[in-house]
C-alpha cells in the first residue's frame, strides 16, 4: 500500500554530502558586484581563453566599462532591452556583463536561429540594441526594419586571437567562412573600434535583486517562445546554490571548461556566472564538437566540465580520444537529458573525474536538482535531490493540488529563490506556471525513499535534441502553413547521437502529393538545424480524442514501442 509522503520534512536532506547546509547564508551581492568582487581579488589571473588568446579579469573589467559606456552612450539605459546573438566569444561574456552593469536586461539568443524566430524574440523583448557576429551581420541588418532594434554592434572570430593566428586569419577566414563581409548600413558598428572611442564607465547603475538580469526565451516562435523574466537576485542565489554543491572547488583555483553556449541558460549559469563567481579561468568553445573539445582539453587542461550528453558521448566516440590524456578533469555536472551508466562509466574511468547529473529549467536559471557530487550517492537513471532552498512536491496530474504518494508519478512542482519572476508581457502563462509561490514544471516524476527525484515524462511533450530544446508545436505551426498539408504532428523519436530527434506526421490535403524529401526541405529556411525533423510519416488520418484533439502522446507511444 502506497504510504503519505510529508515532502515538507525534506527526506532528501540526509542523501546531502558533508559540508553542504539545508540553508545557505546568502552573499548579499548581485552579480555586477560580483564580478567586480572577482575583478579585485584575482585581477591578474586569466579570466577568458578563446583560441589561446587570455584575457586577465582586470583586462576583462576594462572591456565590459568601455562596452558599458558605448551602451549608454547609445541611450541604453536601466530596463532597456539588449539583445546578443554570439557563441561562446570573448565579446559574449563581455557584453553581457556591461548591459547588466547599466541594470539592462540581456535578451540572450541561439546564433542558430532563423530570422522568423529571431524577429519574434527581438520584438517580443523590445531589443533596442543588437550585438552579434559578422558572419550574421547582412542577415541583421534586413530584419532590423521588422523589429525596435535601433543599433547594431558586430563582432569577428578574428577580433582576438593570438600571434600568429591573428596574421593567418585575414587570409584564410573568408575562404573557411569564419568571417564575412558586413555592408555599409547607418548606426552599424564594428565592436573593436566603439570600444576605443569611449571612456570606461566606472559606476554600475544602481539595482534591487528584483530587477530583471535576462529575458531567456524558452522556444522559437510566435506562441511558443515565452520571455522567462530572471532577476539579479535569482542569478546570484543561484550561483550561490551551485558552489555551496560543489565545496571540494576553491575560488581563484580551477579552468572551466566553457563549452555549453552561453545564449542557453544552462551555459550562462554553470559555466560563465559560475567561474566568474568563483574567479576561474573559462576556455570559451563557440562550436563544441569532438575535435575542438579535444583540442582544448590538451591545450588548456580545464578542471570542470559541464556538459551535455552529446558532448560525453562525443568525445568517448572519436578516434583522438584513446590518445587524449583527460585526467585534468575533475569535476563534471551533465543535464537536460539523461546520461547513459555506460557513458558515465567509461568517461569516469578515462579521465578519473566525477560526474553528477542534475536537472532544471529555463524557469528556475536552470538548476534545481543535482546528484551530490563529494561523497554522497549518485543514482543511476536519477536527477538527483533538490539544492539548499530548494522545496519540492509531486502533486496530481490532473489537479495539481493533492501530494501523491510513495513511487507514484506525479507533476514535479518547486520553490526556490532560483524561481522566475514570470514571464514576460503574460500574466496568463505565468498564472498558469507559477501559483501559490510554486513552479509547475510540467514534468512528471517520481521520487524514493531518500528523497532522489526521477523523471518518467514530460506533460509538455518537448524534444530535447543534442541537449536543446525542441517544442514540437514549433514545428507544427511551419508545417501548417505548407499549402498541400491538412494536419500535421510532431513528436521526439530517439536518436543514436542527439538522444532525440523530430518525426512528423502529417496528413495531406485531398487530392495532394508530397515526398518525405520535400517535406524536409520545407522547414530549412524557417527552423534552427537543430531543430529539423529527420522523417516524415504520412498518414490518411491521425489519432484524435473525443473533442478532435490530435493525440500525440499516442503517436509518441507507436514510435517508441517499435
Amino acid at each position: 500500500m502506497a504510504t503519505e509522503i510529508n515532502y515538507s520534512s525534506k527526506p532528501w536532506l540526509t542523501s546531502y554530502q558533508s559540508g553542504v547546509p539545508e540553508n545557505l547564508q546568502y552573499q548579499d551581492v548581485l552579480m555586477p558586484a560580483m564580478f567586480e568582487q572577482t575583478v579585485a581579488s584575482f585581477p591578474d589571473r586569466t579570466a577568458l581563453i578563446f583560441q589561446g588568446y587570455k584575457i586577465t579579469f582586470s583586462e576583462m573589467a576594462d572591456m565590459v566599462n568601455r562596452f558599458a559606456a558605448v551602451l549608454q552612450g547609445f541611450g541604453v539605459k536601466k530596463g532597456d532591452s539588449v539583445a546578443v546573438v554570439l557563441p561562446n566569444l570573448i565579446p559574449c561574456a563581455v557584453a553581457y556583463y556591461a548591459i547588466m552593469k547599466l541594470g539592462a536586461v540581456t535578451v540572450m539568443n541561439n546564433p542558430l536561429y532563423s530570422d522568423r524566430e529571431l524577429e519574434h524574440q527581438f520584438n517580443d523583448s523590445g531589443s533596442k540594441v543588437l550585438i552579434t557576429l559578422d558572419l550574421l551581420g547582412n542577415r541583421m541588418i534586413d530584419l532590423r526594419s521588422r523589429t525596435g532594434i535601433k543599433k547594431i554592434v558586430y563582432t569577428s572570430i578574428g577580433d582576438y586571437l593570438p600571434f600568429p593566428k591573428s596574421l593567418l586569419f585575414p587570409l584564410v577566414a573568408k575562404k573557411k567562412k569564419l568571417a564575412a563581409d558586413v555592408k555599409p548600413a547607418d548606426e552599424v558598428y564594428k565592436w573593436k573600434e566603439v570600444l576605443e572611442t569611449v571612456t570606461p564607465l566606472k559606476e554600475t547603475v544602481p539595482l534591487s535583486a528584483d530587477d530583471p538580469i535576462n529575458y531567456q526565451y524558452t522556444g522559437g516562435t510566435t506562441g511558443v517562445s515565452k520571455g522567462v523574466i530572471l532577476t539579479h537576485g535569482n542569478m546570484s542565489k543561484q550561483v550561490q546554490q551551485i558552489a555551496s554543491w560543489f565545496p571540494t572547488f576553491n575560488r581563484g583555483e580551477e579552468i572551466m571548461l566553457g563549452a555549453l553556449p552561453f545564449f542557453h541558460v544552462f551555459g550562462l549559469t554553470t559555466s560563465l556566472n559560475f567561474a566568474v563567481y568563483y574567479g576561474w579561468t573559462n576556455i570559451l568553445v563557440p562550436k563544441p564538437q569532438p575535435d575542438a573539445l579535444l583540442e582544448v582539453i590538451t591545450k588548456f587542461r580545464p578542471t570542470f566540465a559541464p556538459m551535455v550528453p552529446t558532448m560525453y558521448i562525443g568525445i568517448l566516440n572519436h578516434p583522438k580520444a584513446g590518445k587524449t590524456d583527460m585526467t585534468c578533469i575533475t569535476g563534471c555536472f551533465s543535464g537536460s537529458a539523461p546520461l547513459p551508466v555506460e557513458v558515465i562509466q567509461e568517461f569516469e574511468s578515462t579521465t578519473g573525474a566525477v560526474i553528477v547529473e542534475g536537472f532544471g529549467l529555463t524557469e528556475s536559471c536552470p538548476v534545481t536538482h543535482i546528484n551530490p557530487f563529494a561523497g554522497g550517492e549518485r543514482k543511476v537513471g536519477s536527477v538527483g535531490i533538490p539544492l539548499p532552498d530548494t522545496e519540492c512536491r509531486l502533486v496530481d496530474i490532473e489537479e495539481g493540488i493533492t501530494d501523491v504518494k510513495a513511487g507514484e508519478s506525479g507533476e514535479l512542482i518547486i520553490k526556490g529563490p532560483q524561481v522566475m519572476q514570470g514571464y514576460h508581457n503574460r500574466p496568463d502563462d505565468t498564472a498558469a506556471t507559477l501559483r501559490n509561490g510554486w513552479l509547475y514544471t510540467g514534468d512528471i516524476a517520481t521520487m524514493d525513499e531518500d528523497g532522489y527525484f526521477f523523471i518518467v515524462d514530460r506533460k509538455k511533450d518537448m524534444i530535447i535534441s543534442g541537449g536543446f530544446n525542441v517544442y514540437p508545436r514549433e514545428i507544427d505551426e511551419v508545417y501548417y502553413e505548407h499549402p498541400k498539408v491538412l494536419e500535421v504532428c510532431t513528436v521526439g523519436i530517439p536518436h543514436p547521437k542527439r538522444g532525440e530527434s523530430a518525426k512528423v506526421f502529417i496528413t495531406l490535403k485531398e487530392g495532394e502529393t508530397a515526398t518525405e524529401a520535400e517535406m524536409l526541405d520545407f522547414c530549412q529556411d524557417k527552423l534552427a538545424k537543430y531543430k529539423w525533423p529527420v522523417a516524415v510519416e504520412f498518414r490518411a488520418d491521425l489519432p484524435k480524442s473525443a473533442v478532435g484533439k490530435i493525440l500525440r502522446k499516442e503517436l509518441r507511444a507507436e514510435e517508441l514501442a517499435k
